[in-house]
């Protein structure tokens, strides 16, 4: 997740549109690829820097850094005086990109940053519905992992896609994976977007639910930071480089243990946590309770307090002998 709010919905097409425009042009002989990206923009890196991994002679064509198009209305433009069918129009011109993952909303009012996004009005929203104009009901899910892989809904067995759009449907209902951000993008601005993620925002939420009751504490702590430098890597284009190969191997050796089932609560936008259980759990309620138990010797922790704190106490006492500051 990109700055704690992105699910990288554009970040993870651009790699495979492009590693397969490279398929299609070696295909028909083509010594050259061309894009519609601005200069403004990630998805002009995204797309050339997977361009240049498995066509590095191949040579890349991008109009809008060399015509004179200057803006989504040049834009529209060159669409009308060309016979270009378009889904928008000049009032409507958002500039989106949707696919299974998520929906994106960019330019417009949204390019201020003071301006509340116009989730109610009709036609913004195209995944789901807003929190407000969500049941007042709340709806209950159950998601089954094995090995960090989502592949159960309700206890109905799915394919990937099939599972990402019947959440996407379900979380789109109750106003779920709404999020208002201003990013910083690669080429050095920051950018304010809305992104619609229902689906991707439930498996994100539930799959670290389940990791929070399987990985041990170092691995757990150890992998929300390499899950910044991932997300960091794939929202800059690196997705076809040694070192994301190298971080997916490591994720994928955390998952082992990563199997069982989480229930959610989805209701008006809030994704509620109404029960996970793993047969890998490394919780153990003997352990944990409140009440007497007959496993834990709670003497044990003022040595392991005199140790852990040892570093505070030296540096206390060692400091009733320093200079005075003036």
């Amino acid at each position: 997740m990109y700055e704690n709010k992105y699910l990288l919905g554009t970040s993870f097409a651009r790699p495979i549109i492009a590693k397969r425009l490279v398929e299609i042009a070696q295909a028909e002989g083509a010594d050259a690829i061309c894009h519609g990206c601005t200069g403004k923009g990630n998805d002009q890196v995204r797309f050339e820097l997977a361009i240049k991994a498995f066509a590095p002679e191949m040579k890349i064509i991008a109009p809008w850094r060399i015509w004179d198009l200057k803006s989504r209305e040049d834009e529209i433009e060159y669409a009308e005086a060309h016979n270009i069918p378009l889904k928008i129009t000049r009032e409507t011109n958002y500039s989106k990109d949707k696919n299974l993952w998520h929906l994106s909303h960019e330019g417009l009012d949204l390019e201020d940053p003071a301006n509340e996004p116009q989730y109610n009005k009709e036609g913004f929203l195209e995944l789901g519905v807003s929190p407000e104009q969500a049941p007042d009901k709340p709806t209950y899910i159950t998601l089954t992992f094995e090995k960090g892989i989502p592949v159960a809904l309700d206890g109905q067995k799915l394919c990937a896609v099939d599972l990402v759009a019947k959440l996407n449907e379900v979380g789109g209902a109750n106003g779920i994976g709404i999020a208002d951000i201003v990013e910083n993008r690669l080429v050095g601005m920051k950018s304010r977007g809305v992104y619609e993620t229902p689906g991707g925002a439930i498996l994100y939420h539930a799959h670290n639910k389940l990791e929070e009751i399987c990985l041990d504490k170092a691995t757990y702590h150890y992998k929300q930071s390499v899950a910044n430098k991932f997300a960091e890597l794939v929202y800059d284009g690196e997705w076809f480089t040694p070192l994301r190969e190298a971080l997916s191997a490591f994720v994928d050796s955390t998952q082992q243990t990563v199997t069982g089932e989480v229930k959610l609560k989805l209701y008006k936008g809030n994704i509620i946590d109404a029960g996970v259980t793993s047969p890998y759990s490394l919780y153990n309620s003997d352990m944990a309770t409140f009440d007497e138990d007959e496993v834990y010797d709670q003497a044990d922790s003022a040595g392991f307090i005199n140790l852990f704190g040892l570093p505070i106490k030296v540096r206390a006492m060692a400091k009733k002998n320093w200079p005075v500051e003036k």
